[in-house]
């Protein structure tokens, strides 16, 4: 939060501040209309009025000098005395096409393809169960893989929404240790190329569903990387490509329950050698009250894919549970961290140790150790 921002909430009562909170959702309408009418893009040859925007949208003249002032209000646009509008910074990131666009982004965050699911938070804080799936009648991926057209959107929000996210893992673990970087589920490939540009030693397999790898080949041909990334296709629920020295799951775990999770942990443990290393990018949540946009992602999360965020004690406890060993959290320069694994290669009778590991790094007492899932 920006310090003239904070100091502002440090002068409101509770009251405002809670009314404040309630009146957010407006604030995503907004920016979800701008982006559907594409105003940014009609801005970007030269400053426009309201009216000569409402010829070009259909709009009604007046309200669209409304909605506009209120935009450069929220920061996107900029309002000069002739009452013509401008792109300000912020909203140069709602034009399509650019680099660094969030456009996609704000499409389907905001749309209803998540506002939806948000109506019906309470249900899912009940029942435990996916709002989305209340909803659209089906698991959120298997909706996608229907909607081709959403699919590919919700790519790019992926490489929009993480933004500055891959440079600086990149940058943050040394990956020129390893001959071979697998990505699991890396979709288009955005990590991975971002991994190898920065690494000149290690090559590249991208593994995941052959509807999810469709717009991969043409990013990594972008990156000059197609003689060093392979790309295969499959379902980490089954198996994952064997061999890899590293294997990277990122922004996956979170989006699944934790019997899926240990199913695709146990496959990654299955293909490693001793030598091999499993991280895990996400966003690792502090404890206690800490704020952090990661716990309303979790909220996210639970009404959505069904997945949760989680601390660093918790990923402890769920790498244990598939046979893996947390040795590390290395922070990076944007939201994520990397949790690092090693194959325990421990029987599961050896209770010592597990409850060592874990009560080394004060993570948990021996009531929360539970049996080790071999699956």
């Amino acid at each position: 939060m920006p310090k003239a921002a904070a100091a502002t909430a440090e002068r409101q009562t509770p009251q405002a501040q809670l009314v404040q909170m309630a009146r957010a959702h407006w604030l995503s309408s907004f920016v979800y209309v701008a982006a559907q009418m594409s105003l940014a893009d009609r801005l970007t040859e030269a400053p426009r009025t309201a009216a000569e925007l409402a010829q070009s949208t259909g709009c009604d003249a007046l309200s669209l000098y409304r909605f506009m002032r209120t935009l450069a209000g929220m920061g996107l646009f900029t309002e000069d005395v002739s009452h013509r509008f401008s792109l300000a910074p912020l909203g140069e990131a709602l034009r399509a096409g650019t680099p660094g666009s969030v456009r996609s982004a704000v499409l389907t965050l905001a749309g209803p393809l998540f506002t939806k699911p948000a109506s019906e938070l309470r249900y899912s804080i009940k029942t435990g169960k996916t709002a989305f799936e209340k909803v659209f009648g089906m698991p959120v991926f298997e909706w996608l893989a229907k909607h081709p057209a959403e699919k590919s959107m919700f790519s790019e929000t992926m490489v929009g929404s993480h933004g500055a996210e891959p440079e600086a893992v990149a940058k943050a673990y040394d990956f020129s240790q390893f001959e071979t970087v697998v990505d699991v589920g890396g979709a288009t490939g955005n990590l991975l190329a971002a991994i190898l540009s920065h690494h000149r030693k290690p090559r590249g397999t991208l593994f995941d569903l052959p509807h999810v790898v469709h717009d991969a080949p043409a990013l990594i041909k972008a990156r000059g990387l197609t003689d060093r990334i392979a790309i295969e296709t499959g379902s980490f629920f089954e198996a994952v490509p064997g061999g890899g020295g590293c294997y990277l799951l990122s922004h996956i775990i979170h989006d699944w329950s934790e019997a899926r999770c240990l199913a695709i942990l146990g496959n990654c443990r299955r293909a490693m050698t001793p030598n091999s290393r499993l991280l895990i990018i996400e966003t690792v949540l502090p404890t206690g009250n800490t704020p952090h946009p990661g716990k309303m992602s979790d909220m996210i999360m639970l009404t959505v894919p069904g997945g949760q965020e989680r601390t660093e004690p918790e990923y402890c406890e769920l790498l244990e549970k598939a046979g893996l060993r947390l040795t590390q959290v290395v922070p990076t320069e944007s939201a994520v961290g990397i949790v690092e694994a090693l194959p325990a290669w421990l029987k599961s009778t050896d209770r010592t140790y597990r409850r060592g590991a874990c009560h080394r790094a004060g993570h948990f007492g021996p009531d929360r150790l539970a049996p080790r899932n071999d699956g």
